[in-house]
């Protein structure tokens, strides 16, 4: 039987991620993935409990989490109503966030250890995840959904010196109608851990086995992110899906039972490379 459990853990600056794990009853040990979600994103949007459930299925425990500063809260996963932790997020806190979630998962101290794991990233949680597998040993193998090749492409680079005057950027969620602040902090981190945040360089430093998946028609974050990182790590497995947008297919809420064609036949491409012994 397909089960899901929740977890509260503790994230950074004091803030909890909520979390929770997808599994067969019958496979308590099985192979753990990581789901780790994009901008603006969080981990129950659209289709996602489908995504885990496909592979629940087929042999595997799936962990999605919220970030602790995506803007949502444990009483609110899915709604992006902290705009306080919103705009003062990182990508060295969802680094942080990301190894809390990791070492929670391989310490057995709740569920059933994992050796290891492998890491699934969305968009700019591709690019958390390509640079958390370059770090971490514990990541057997990665998985890229239309993964940023640079975190530079969430925002036009020639406003970063007004967005350093005024202290804080307004980024629109056109899904809920809402202006996100972000405060400047997020350049200064980039700035000031420029090596560690550069991901095309971290790229060339992912010795695992990986899998980029991108869509032709992708109008976020486009294509030719997934081709400048296949040039940067010439081993790692490219798949580029015709006709397909951002989110594979997807939209909030998902209406349906069924995973978007698209998305479907990505995560059957996922499973072919989970169960390849590359």
């Amino acid at each position: 039987m397909i089960n899901n459990q929740t977890y509260t853990l503790p994230g950074s600056k004091g803030r909890e991620m909520l979390a929770d794990i997808t599994f067969d009853d019958a496979l308590p040990y099985a192979p753990l993935l990581i789901w780790v979600h994009g901008f603006k994103g969080f981990k129950d949007w659209g289709s996602h409990h489908l995504v885990a459930r496909y592979f629940a299925e087929n042999g595997y425990r799936f962990l999605k989490f919220n970030f602790s500063h995506n803007g949502t809260t444990p009483e609110q996963p899915n709604d992006l109503t902290d705009l306080i932790a919103f705009s003062e997020n990182t990508f060295t806190i969802e680094l942080n966030d990301l190894q809390y979630v990791i070492d929670f998962a391989c310490s057995g101290s709740v569920i059933p250890a994992a050796k290891t794991v492998t890491l699934i990233g969305h968009s700019m949680g591709g690019g958390i995840s390509i640079i958390k597998a370059a770090e971490d040993r514990r990541v057997e193998k990665l998985i890229t959904l239309a993964s940023v090749a640079t975190f530079r492409n969430l925002w036009p680079v020639e406003i970063e010196k007004q967005w350093k005057l005024a202290g804080v950027l307004y980024f629109p969620n056109k899904r809920t109608g809402q202006d996100m602040p972000v405060k400047a902090t997020l350049l200064d981190d980039l700035e000031r851990h420029a090596g560690q945040l550069n991901i095309l360089a971290r790229a060339a430093s992912v010795t695992q086995p990986w899998l980029i998946i991108h869509g032709t028609t992708d109008t976020v974050v486009p294509v030719s992110h997934a081709h400048d990182l296949k040039a940067m790590q010439p081993n790692a497995q490219l798949l580029i899906v015709p006709n397909t947008d951002h989110v594979f297919g997807a939209v909030h809420p998902w209406p349906g039972n069924d995973l978007p064609a698209d998305l479907q036949q990505v995560c059957k491409q996922a499973l072919k490379f989970l169960r390849s012994k590359a």
